[in-house]
């Protein structure tokens, strides 16, 4: 079954490309991504690689946690499922100011 990593402090020039070679090193790798921001699409710095196997996922933290890639130190670690989060407001919601009332202050 495949084991997905999180690789953190990833350089800014880090691509998919280069996460597959690098981790392709200890196993098969099934998908790395760097994600990136959605307005930028300038990389936010972390990344998720998928393995194999968590035989191969071990050891690519074994392997790569504390090691440089692209001149920068990497975390890797097992990645944790996505926590839910709440609900956010569009624009003038929750107490940002935005909305409507309290004009006798202005």
């Amino acid at each position: 079954m495949a084991k997905k990593l999180f690789v953190g402090g990833l350089s800014y020039e880090t691509t998919e490309a280069t996460l597959k070679e690098t981790f392709s090193q200890v196993g098969t790798v099934e998908s790395a991504t760097v994600i990136t921001d959605k307005m930028s699409g300038r990389s936010k710095g972390f990344g998720f690689v998928e393995m194999s196997s968590e035989e191969e996922a071990q050891k690519g933290i074994e392997t790569f946690n504390g090691k440089e890639i692209d001149g920068k130190n990497v975390t890797v670690n097992e990645a944790k499922p996505m926590e839910a989060r709440p609900k956010r407001s569009g624009f003038g919601g929750g107490d940002r100011g935005f909305g409507g009332g309290q004009r006798d202050r202005w």
